[in-house]
């Protein structure tokens, strides 16, 4: 993979319900020169997602042929529907821009093993299971059964924290995303100041 060496690559993981989407968009929206990575999905889009903007929203069947072209940096099944990391998409973004990953632990481990590239790893929690639950059922995106087993996949995803270079428990929206910018814009001009070294 090709890139600009001032970019940089952020990755930002959650069970879901804890607001990672919901902070990802807001970092795009306040810089620039961040896009989001947008997620070939096998999941039917909801009432506010917009095809190529929020997902790529493809069949099973076409998802597959992707995974045996090897079109993906990463790829896994999360709650019967496949989610991945476009390799084209991806490197066409980096070569201009930051990039945002709004995945789960599995794809984290995957981009992981391209030890080349520049990933600050970020971890969301909420403050307990119940806590998780909550958010899900208000949010009313999802089924009493989904949100059972988006719950229930709590303990497992919070197995993976020491994969992440940080942890941020997301009590306030507002306190969290300031935590997190913070920590983008350090580490940006930290890895800035070492590409100017090295060039």
């Amino acid at each position: 993979m090709n890139h600009d060496q001032q970019n940089i690559m952020v990755i930002l993981s959650s069970p879901s319900g804890v607001g990672k989407t919901t902070i990802t968009k807001k970092i795009q929206q306040k810089y620039q020169s961040f896009k989001i990575s947008v997620s070939h999905t096998t999941r039917l889009p909801r009432s506010n997602e917009v095809d190529g903007v929020d997902y790529n929203f493809v069949s099973k069947e076409e998802f597959k042929s992707l995974i045996n072209k090897k079109s993906f940096y990463e790829y896994a099944k999360i709650f019967e529907n496949y989610y991945g990391t476009s390799k084209k998409n991806v490197d066409k973004t980096l070569s201009k821009n930051d990039i945002i990953f709004d995945i789960d632990w599995q794809g984290t481990k995957q981009l992981s093993k391209f030890k080349e590239l520049n990933f600050v790893k970020i971890f969301l929690i909420t403050n307990s299971k119940d806590e998780l639950k909550n958010r899900l059922i208000k949010r009313n995106q999802n089924t009493k059964t989904e949100v059972e087993k988006r719950s229930n996949s709590f303990e497992e995803d919070i197995k993976h924290w020491n994969d992440y270079d940080y942890i941020i428990i997301n009590d306030n929206l507002d306190v969290c995303f300031k935590q997190i910018e913070n920590i983008i814009l350090n580490e940006k001009k930290a890895y800035s100041n070492f590409a100017q070294i090295i060039q």
